[in-house]
């Protein structure tokens, strides 16, 4: 087995925090050295670490001379550098695969050290594909934590009505902010926070990832995609619901039909060894059958209608990461996966319906983690 190493704080590394399954703010060293584990690090963090991984050797800073190159005049840049470069050499390790998001300055000076750094996309991936009882523990805190702020949307919305073309309540307009507002409210208050920008938003504020502002319209589409984060593990949830305020036309009605036809599709089919590729395969198929464009028939006049993206992606310490759910999704399943699909239909004139949930890939199919209506009225 090749060796790895790691560089970087489990904040903003997922393939960090997978080893080190704990909140550390500042980069440390983590290396596999011949199945050996070391990690390197400060006198500040070295407690914590040793205790989430007992099997690791700890390298103090003290130990690659600290105090000495303290007094030595180097910048604190090049201080840290000659630190891991000097802790590296005490691990033995001349050659490893690393993350894609391995630090360049670090990379520069080891390999200058003469060691052989090969970024690694795949090798990092895999070994977090089958989650770890913590992190399936996170991602079902964090999907209850989601549920609990789509009901608050949907409080907010059910009390509002139609007025005109628009939707209000108390006699003013009901804003996307203000239901941002509800749901990350909710998810704080179950321990997962949510990020400010989840979607909530129609065709009055635009396609994707586009957030939503301003007013909200009565009896078309409003999608509503939200993604809190579980405090304790760093572990993600990932979920969508549409809802209209007052009355759905009859394309929208059929939209819906179509989505949670697809989307039934797609669940009953997930199952270790199928693929990404293969799932969005069976989503196209219902919705191309019924005349609309696909991602695999590509865009027509206009680029976004259809279904014009692909079926999901996985869910864990990044909020997307493998297996890939669409086209290029050629990796197959695996127990202990956790994806999440999200077929959708858009059209120009009304705006779109989509649902997302969450499964985990077990050894006869999929169990949903997700347990929320599909009810276009909130």
């Amino acid at each position: 087995m090749a060796d790895v190493l790691l560089y970087n704080d489990t904040e903003r590394s997922a393939a960090m925090r997978h080893e080190i399954p704990i909140s550390v703010p500042d980069p440390f060293g983590y290396a596999e050295v011949g199945g050996k584990v070391y990690v390197f690090t400060s006198s500040l963090e070295l407690d914590r670490i040793a205790a989430a991984r007992p099997d690791a050797e700890m390298i103090e800073w003290a130990d690659v001379g600290f105090h000495e190159l303290l007094e030595s005049g180097l910048p604190r840049d090049q201080m840290l550098l000659e630190m891991i470069s000097r802790a590296v050499a005490k691990t033995g390790l001349r050659s490893a695969l690393v993350d894609p998001d391995f630090p360049l300055a670090v990379a520069d000076r080891l390999r200058a050290d003469g060691v052989t750094l090969t970024p690694d996309h795949d090798t990092f991936a895999a070994r977090r594909r089958a989650k770890s009882e913590a992190e399936l523990a996170g991602i079902r805190r964090a999907q209850k934590a989601a549920e609990a702020g789509m009901a608050a949307a949907a409080a907010l919305l059910r009390r509002a009505v139609p007025e005109g073309d628009r939707i209000v309540l108390d006699g003013e307009p009901v804003t996307a902010e203000q239901v941002r507002d509800a749901i990350r409210a909710a998810c704080a208050a179950h321990g997962a926070p949510a990020p400010a920008d989840i979607i909530v938003a129609s065709v009055w504020q635009g396609f994707g990832h586009e957030s939503g502002s301003g007013p909200l319209p009565a009896n078309l589409p409003i999608q509503i995609d939200l993604w809190p984060r579980d405090e304790q593990t760093g572990c993600w949830a990932d979920m969508t619901r549409t809802f209209v305020v007052g009355e759905p036309d009859a394309a929208t009605r059929a939209q819906e039909e179509l989505v949670k036809q697809a989307h039934f599709a797609a669940r009953d089919a997930v199952r270790p060894g199928i693929t990404g590729r293969e799932l969005h395969a069976i989503v196209c198929d219902v919705f191309e059958a019924a005349g609309h464009r696909t991602q695999r028939t590509g865009p027509g006049e206009d680029p976004n209608e259809g279904f014009q993206f692909s079926l999901g992606h996985g869910v864990g310490l990044e909020v997307h990461e493998d297996p890939g759910m669409g086209q290029s999704g050629r990796s197959p399943l695996v127990v202990g996966d956790v994806i999440a699909s999200e077929p959708g239909l858009w059209e120009r004139a009304i705006g779109g319906v989509r649902f997302e949930d969450l499964f985990l890939v077990t050894e006869d199919g999929c169990e949903v983690l997700t347990d929320y209506p599909y009810d276009l009225k909130p």
